[in-house]
Parts: C-alpha cells; structure tokens; sequence
C-alpha cells in the first residue's frame, strides 16, 4: 500500500514540476503533454520488458492487449482494466472506471479540463510497453466522467 502512495505522489509532482517549468519559459500546454507522455514512453519500455522476461511469446497482438489489460494493468495500477473492446482492425479501447490517477483530483467538474496532464504520462507508459513488444501504436485519453477513463490504441501497420 505504501508504495501505491508513493507512485501517486511522484506522479502529481511529475505533472506538477513540468508545468512549472512551462510556466517560467512560457512553453504551450502541448509540449508538456509531449514531455510527460514520452516520460512515460521510457519508463513502459523498461516495464515491460522487466515483467514478460519469464513469459512465453504471444500469438498475436490481442495477447499482447490482454496481457497489458491484465497483468501489466495489475502490477502498475493494483487492478485490472474493467474493459477491453477492439474492433478487429487494429483499434483497442481501454476502459477504466476508477483510474487512480484520477481519483485524487475527481470531486468536481472544475478539474475535468486538467485530466489530460494526468493521462499523458500513463498514455505514454501504454505505448512504451507495446512499443517494446514489437508493436508501433497511437494512445490517446479520453475523459467523459471523472474518474473513468478510456484509452484509445490504434495499431499502426508497417
């Protein structure tokens, strides 16, 4: 339990510490998304490889979404994505009805156009760990009602 409030204070102070910095060389809000989803980028990529080191190959990529939605999911966040829907085409939407990173800020509506600060860097986090699977994607957020989230994953073909 200690290090889950651990991982939740050094990410409000991520998100925190790139926007102040923004705030003092006048940089625009889409840099530190940039800055915070690629944050995220690295530390999926070292994530991932450390937790499928013992785990057979997958079949095909929607082993590799059920395995994030699962045990990558678990480990990170305490719980598993509530649900997985695809299109059989290469889009995957990932939905969290109780994102922890999210729940702190979610007692009103006034905090709802801030919820993409604290998206970017777990945007970021699913894309590294897909990216060092052999998977190239797009991972946008969406927030309808805080704090459920979804997390849109569009395959890119090669």
């Amino acid at each position: 339990m200690a290090d889950e409030a651990v991982f939740l204070l050094l990410h409000n102070e991520m998100v925190s510490g790139v926007y102040k910095s923004a705030e003092q060389g006048e940089v625009e809000n889409g840099r530190c998304i940039t800055k915070l989803e690629n944050m995220g980028f690295r530390v999926g990529q070292g994530l991932i490889e450390r937790f499928t080191k013992d785990t057979a190959r997958f079949k095909d990529e929607l082993d590799i979404m059920k395995f994030v939605c699962k045990d990558f999911w678990t480990t990170v966040f305490k719980k598993q994505i509530d649900n997985l829907r695809t299109n059989h085409q290469g889009i995957y939407v990932l939905q969290d009805n109780k994102f922890r990173l999210l729940t702190q800020i979610s007692a009103g509506k006034q905090y709802l156009e801030h919820a993409s600060k604290y998206l970017a860097f777990t945007c970021g986090l699913i894309r590294g760990g897909l990216s060092n699977l052999g998977i190239k994607s797009i991972v946008t957020a969406e927030v309808s009602s805080m704090p459920a989230c979804k997390f849109q994953v569009m395959i890119q073909k090669l």
